[in-house]
């Protein structure tokens, strides 16, 4: 089991990977949990989540917390493969319910009624990635694995 959730390559590919995706989906998170960057916290979300877009309570819960620790725990390298498969089936989840009937392309003029799903292909390609090659160097999964 230590082999397969702590298991990484020795080069900085990883490094680079987690901290892509880490720093790019801890402000969604930190929107998510703690109402920084425009967000509407926890509540907020929770009740959106819920009520508007009739998700499961356990299902809002896991999006918020997967976003803000998944994201913190890809910045430090820790449990890389777990979290990469968490914001795969987050980005897969809202390509479903949000992104697919608009088209891939995301909304950079404002003509079309929403997102597209480009931005959530490129995170599930990060993740994949991610998946195949691990932490890389300076994360908590090599030195759990050189230990």
């Amino acid at each position: 089991m230590k082999n397969l959730l702590f298991e990484t390559s020795s080069n900085w590919i990883g490094l680079v990977l987690r901290l892509t995706v880490g720093l790019i989906m801890l402000p969604h998170g930190a929107q998510k949990l703690l109402g920084y960057f425009g967000g509407y916290g926890f509540r907020g979300t929770m009740s959106y989540f819920t009520e508007t877009m009739k998700l499961p309570w356990v299902i809002s819960l896991l999006i918020i917390m997967i976003e803000f620790f998944g994201a913190m725990g890809l910045i430090i390298g820790f449990g890389s493969r777990v979290w990469s498969m968490g914001f795969m089936a987050i980005m897969i989840g809202a390509i479903i319910t949000t992104n697919f009937k608009n088209g891939l392309f995301m909304n950079w003029f404002g003509n079309q009624a929403g997102e597209g799903y480009e931005y959530h292909l490129l995170i599930i390609g990060l993740c994949i990635s991610l998946l195949i090659t691990g932490s890389g160097k300076l994360s908590l999964d090599y030195l759990i694995q050189k230990n």
